[in-house]
């Protein structure tokens, strides 16, 4: 079983120590490696003066991780696709996997929060949904032709490249039929090309729809916040989807990623001290935008009767105990839905750094060789 980390920056009320949360964010990086964990993911969230969300850039984030690493691959949980220009993605995530000799697992998303969207690209806006699909499926495409092809041509609803009648002449570069044709440029390549021959891809993911088309699509999906319920028939569509893209019988929980909020201390009454406070933050956070409906059990009905606490998570969505009450729960999860890549997600905003890395070395030392 893969183990990785979600490593979501926060820190509220506190932008002025900016530089020694990143400093924590490398030390913490560098841990995980050592600790034999697989990937480290990193997010992307703008404009957020109140310090809940720290990264803007995962792809940056990343290379910094990368230059202080050498095994754990660095993945982004998401890059925001709509927000990017595809070449510009294109370029910076084929670097970054140069730069790390191959180690780059892309994970793409499509956004979610109005405030970033609008200021960063308006056909973006979630607003509009079909829209903002279409913008994030038309991305990918371009991203992977830039990736694949020596030279390549697009024309879709949002973009042309290249853009037409742009004149070509340079004695040390001959305009060859590979990219213009009369002179004039009708192709275009993107350097530099990828380390690896393929780029692995990742989507967060949780509607059917959404679901459906990363299994067709070839695209690994990333799941949070459901219960095991709720789980099972997500992970079993986006197998039945995958099995008919791929003409064979996908097994169950191929092909996922699944974040848990992950937090390991000597008792239970221990984890819950030291957690709760940074854990609930964040579910206020994003429960505002989001709402409970996520964390409804399978057939459940969210109803006003319904508060968010630390006591409802618990029996839901939480890893957050002694190492043998984590690895119970890790157990389940492989049986239920065949589970076979976890995100251990432990640093949310406001927790002690400290904190989170004797946790991380709790799990390291107790948890994680069971499943090894």
């Amino acid at each position: 079983m893969r183990f990785s980390i979600f490593h979501a920056l926060g820190a509220p009320g506190d932008l002025k120590n900016y530089n020694q949360h990143m400093k924590d964010a490398r030390e913490y990086a560098q841990s995980a490696e050592e600790h034999g964990f697989w990937s480290t993911w990193y997010t992307e969230h703008h404009f957020g003066h109140e310090g809940q969300e720290l990264t803007p850039n995962p792809v940056l984030m990343g290379t910094d991780i990368a230059a202080r690493t050498s095994t754990i691959r660095i993945g982004q949980a998401a890059a925001i696709a709509t927000f990017w220009h595809p070449l510009r993605l294109a370029e910076d995530l084929a670097l970054l996997d140069q730069l790390s000799d191959g180690r780059v697992e892309v994970g793409v998303g499509r956004g979610l929060y109005g405030r970033e969207a609008l200021n960063l690209n308006e056909l973006a806006d979630p607003r509009d949904q079909e829209q903002n699909r279409a913008l994030f499926e038309e991305t990918l495409e371009i991203m992977k032709k830039a990736w694949t092809e020596e030279f390549f041509s697009h024309k879709g609803r949002f973009y042309e490249f290249p853009k037409p009648g742009v004149k070509w002449n340079h004695p040390m570069s001959p305009a060859t039929s590979d990219f213009t044709e009369d002179g004039v440029i009708t192709k275009m390549s993107v350097i530099p090309k990828p380390f690896q021959k393929e780029m692995p891809l990742w989507q967060v993911i949780d509607t059917p729809r959404s679901i459906q088309n990363a299994g067709r699509d070839g695209i690994q999906g990333i799941f949070w916040l459901p219960p095991v319920s709720a789980l099972k028939p997500r992970f079993e569509l986006y197998r039945q989807s995958a099995s008919e893209a791929q003409g064979r019988d996908v097994p169950l929980g191929e092909g996922i990623a699944l974040v848990r909020d992950v937090y390991v201390a000597d008792t239970m009454e221990q984890a819950r001290e030291e957690f709760e406070e940074a854990v609930m933050n964040s579910y206020k956070w994003i429960t505002h935008w989001r709402g409970l409906g996520n964390m409804m059990e399978e057939g459940e009905e969210l109803t006003e009767a319904h508060k968010l606490d630390f006591d409802f998570l618990m029996e839901r969505n939480m890893l957050v105990g002694t190492p043998e009450y984590v690895a119970e729960k890790i157990d389940e999860l492989q049986r239920e839905v065949g589970l076979e890549h976890m995100m251990l997600w432990t640093t949310h905003p406001g927790l002690n750094h400290k904190k989170a890395m004797r946790s991380l070395e709790l799990f390291s030392e107790k948890v994680k060789p069971q499943f090894d």
